[in-house]
């Protein structure tokens, strides 16, 4: 007699998902993400991208295994550089979980929300195991989505106490100003002057889809880490040259970042060479690296954002979803 299988997804929208998802929980399933593919555990195939020019938008697959956790799923994600014209995210995303003993599915869950989240938490993690333990002042440039998810996950790893926050649409900043006064426990004020700014923090996050550099190496301090969360094309550059020449350490996420800007354009000039990118950040994770050696060290990190960060975070959602009994179970094949 043939065995059963469970034939139900469970369905879970971003409020559901905002109710049961706390940033330590995101934090620790991005971590452990980064862990396996440290270890070499988790597989990771290219992502696929179509680009749509006339809408400047584009479509990622993002397919991930993770043997360690067992858990498999794709995200789909569109990234429309002018949906604020229509009250929508730039970013908007899909996350489908399977069963990987057979392949049913087992979740389809909102990803934008954890796209945000899980972006957020490679942020912190970064911060974790770069930046000096007594970082104490942050300045966060671009106050959208990202500006929000970075800050709020940068307060669980760090003990924040001074946000200077620097946006060119200064009233979406002075918005960011109030909302995150509500949200974090630290000292936070727009920041008129950004190399006063950077030059005064310990630790530094770019959120923008600049294509000029908005951080100039000049301005970064001795022990101070840089986060780069924002450029995903070989023609976007938060961070100009001597930002990167400058850094003791260069930390990619993963080694699809070279390709971007901030990292393509120094290595295009000779200014950089691949060989001279210290680590990515799972290798660090995993114990296989030291992270931060000296609190001279100027570090930074570059996040493109991998699959293998998505499919945790999902696979956490999931399972507290069922502990909580959240969400709505539909059966797909109708049987």
């Amino acid at each position: 007699m043939k065995s059963k299988t469970k034939r139900v997804a469970l369905l879970l929208s971003r409020k559901e998902i905002e109710e049961i998802l706390p940033p330590k929980e995101v934090i620790k399933a991005v971590e452990d993400s980064y862990r396996e593919f440290g270890l070499g555990t988790a597989r990771v195939p290219p992502r696929i991208r179509v680009d749509m020019e006339r809408y400047s938008g584009n479509i990622l697959v993002m397919p991930a295994y993770l043997t360690g956790m067992d858990a498999l799923g794709t995200k789909l994600v569109t990234t429309h550089l002018e949906n604020s014209k229509f009250n929508l995210p730039t970013v908007i995303g899909t996350i489908i979980l399977n069963d990987p003993k057979t392949g049913v599915p087992t979740a389809i869950l909102d990803g934008t929300y954890i796209t945000a989240m899980r972006t957020g938490a490679a942020g912190a993690v970064a911060a974790k195991y770069l930046s000096r333990e007594d970082s104490s002042t942050v300045t966060i440039i671009g106050t959208g989505v990202q500006g929000r998810s970075q800050l709020i996950a940068l307060c669980e790893v760090r003990q924040i106490e001074k946000v200077l926050a620097f946006d060119a649409d200064t009233t979406r900043c002075e918005q960011y100003v109030r909302e995150m006064k509500k949200r974090i426990d630290a000292e936070i004020a727009r920041a008129d002057n950004l190399e006063e700014a950077v030059r005064k923090s310990d630790i530094v996050v770019t959120a923008t889809p600049s294509s000029d550099p908005t951080v100039k190496g000049d301005w970064v301090m001795e022990g101070c880490h840089v986060t780069g969360i924002g450029s995903h094309s070989p023609d976007a550059r938060e961070l100009d040259e001597n930002v990167i020449t400058k850094a003791s350490k260069i930390v990619l996420d993963t080694w699809d970042a070279k390709k971007v800007g901030d990292i393509a354009y120094p290595i295009s000039k000779g200014l950089l060479k691949e060989e001279d990118i210290y680590s990515d950040i799972g290798t660090i994770v995993a114990g296989k690296k030291p992270g931060r050696t000296s609190p001279k060290e100027i570090t930074v990190f570059k996040s493109v954002g991998t699959a293998v960060a998505d499919v945790s975070t999902a696979l956490r959602t999931y399972q507290l979803a069922q502990k909580r009994r959240v969400g709505k179970s539909v059966n797909l094949w109708g049987v």
